[in-house]
């Protein structure tokens, strides 16, 4: 054999030992995303995979943003971007648990415009895999089943994929760790509905699924906070002034395209998902979070997809959620500035 193939050999065998053993102290995650171009996902995934803090064990994929094939592709080309490119990625749930864009068409029409559809205002990719509706599903229960009370999921989109596991293992909600997710709102306007956060909007029946399910611990980051944590122009060109092959990614989406820091100088941008991966690297810039019954409403209407408080009867084994209010704004933006321009 030559000198060639065993080089190769011995590091494909070194980047198996590194996916078996999680590094001393740090928390095993699954990142379950609706990655786009970049934006706030991939940050949130720049910033997991780039901590000692976190392990990321597995990727797995929803519609939300985009359709879950795109946010396949882009995710597979950020996590390469950020020199991570081994870490497993599975395709889930490519559409909502019941709403659907038709359902969608009708909201517009009776309860007037909304501010962000995500992937509904797509084309569809072509299928090309017939097993994708799975593949997370069955590696998300697959990993909590096998790792009782290790693993963390850290959810970035809807959440259909955590909810359909839920209802194929039930069991499973005590045996997940913790889920820390960014979704829903409180006591502000939403940002696809003036009722509803994007997220929970786009899968209510899944957000409300998983909010009354027996899941130890679930860390909650609505807009409540995220509307508390607002990048602008002068924080853009910081990052960027540090040349990076993330750092291009993430001038060409936040300048060019959403919220356009290159055209509009007055722009402004929520870090919304990077707030769950500072709460798990750093959680002393979060505190006073609400311990709180929450539930989504699932009645088609004006309200579908909004948050509301529930009793603590209202569903069997439900759980409180940790809602998050306060954050030392500085301190996650520094973190999230410097681990986007960390050079590797």
């Amino acid at each position: 054999m030559g000198g060639r193939r065993i080089r190769e050999l011995v590091n494909l065998l070194h980047v198996a030992v590194l996916l078996a053993a999680p590094m001393a102290g740090a928390e095993r995650v699954i990142i379950d995303t609706d990655c786009g171009y970049f934006g706030d996902d991939g940050s949130t995934l720049v910033m997991l995979l780039r901590t000692e803090a976190v392990q990321v064990e597995a990727i797995t994929i929803v519609s939300g943003n985009v359709w879950a094939d795109n946010a396949l592709r882009y995710t597979k080309e950020i996590t390469r971007l950020a020199g991570h490119g081994e870490i497993p990625i599975y395709l889930g749930a490519e559409q909502p648990l019941r709403h659907t864009l038709p359902m969608a068409e009708q909201e517009k029409r009776r309860w007037g415009p909304m501010e962000f559809r995500g992937a509904f205002d797509e084309p569809r990719p072509a299928v090309t895999e017939p097993l994708r509706r799975v593949a997370a599903v069955s590696e998300i229960i697959r990993r909590v089943e096998r790792d009782p009370g290790q693993i963390t999921i850290a959810g970035l989109g809807p959440l259909t994929n955590v909810a359909l596991a839920l209802e194929e293992r039930p069991d499973i909600a005590g045996k997940i760790r913790r889920l820390v997710f960014m979704g829903g709102q409180l006591r502000v306007k939403g940002n696809s509905t003036r009722e509803a956060e994007f997220n929970f909007w786009f899968d209510p029946e899944a957000a409300s699924a998983v909010l009354r399910s027996a899941i130890g611990e679930k860390v909650m980051f609505g807009l409540d906070i995220c509307n508390r944590a607002m990048l602008d122009k002068k924080g853009f060109d910081e990052i960027v002034k540090v040349e990076t092959p993330v750092t291009e990614r993430f001038r060409e989406d936040f300048g060019v395209r959403y919220p356009g820091f290159l055209k509009n100088a007055k722009a402004e941008v929520s870090l919304w998902d990077a707030l769950v991966a500072a709460w798990m690297i750093q959680p002393r810039l979060f505190t006073r979070p609400e311990e709180l019954y929450l539930d989504v409403e699932t009645d088609f209407g004006p309200m579908y997809g909004k948050v509301k408080l529930a009793g603590a009867d209202a569903e069997p084994g439900a759980t409180r959620v940790s809602m998050m209010n306060n954050l030392n704004y500085a301190g996650v933006y520094a973190l999230f500035r410097d681990l986007l321009r960390e050079k590797r």
